[in-house]
């Protein structure tokens, strides 16, 4: 008689814990954030030009399915056309060059919990490094969002980096 009350226990048992467990499956991420230049006031967008000690703010709209991660900006010179761009207008390019003191910004910016964030960067490329001047020219600027699953995209834009 106690074998079948321990089995009975262990039944009853093994029915409230399966009704206890939820039924709904985590949402699985499957998609990658998108970055979005086309509302207004977005900067830079392909072709613009940059000006050396000017202060401009990046203006990006960045979206997920679920929820974002964090945002890349890298800017770094084209003297030589190499290509990553994402965008499809064609710029019109300088010459081909080597590069002497060229500019370089790598930074890596945090994202509040949620699924959509417009962009406010406040930036000001300087037109030395203390020594010599950075080489005027033509440049890509890329943003590379991540969300929070770990799927990334990236935009990269040709621009120019100028002196006036």
């Amino acid at each position: 008689m106690n074998t079948s009350k321990i089995i009975i226990l262990l039944v009853v048992l093994s029915i409230l814990l399966n009704a206890c467990q939820d039924d709904e499956k985590p949402t699985i991420d499957t998609e990658k954030p998108l970055i979005d230049l086309t509302i207004l006031d977005a900067f830079p967008t392909s072709c613009d030009t940059l000006y050396f000690d000017e202060p401009f703010i990046v203006k990006a709209l960045l979206t997920d399915n679920v929820e974002l991660g964090a945002f890349n900006i890298d800017i770094h010179n084209n003297f030589d056309h190499h290509t990553h761009s994402t965008e499809f207008e064609q710029c019109t390019l300088g010459a081909v060059k080597t590069a002497e003191n060229p500019y370089v910004y790598i930074q890596d910016y945090t994202l509040p919990v949620t699924n959509e964030f417009t962009t406010d960067v406040s930036m000001t490329i300087p037109s030395s490094d203390g020594t010599d001047l950075y080489d005027e020219g033509d440049y890509h600027f890329q943003i590379r969002l991540t969300d929070k699953e770990g799927w990334s995209t990236m935009k990269g834009l040709n621009v120019k980096l100028l002196r006036r």
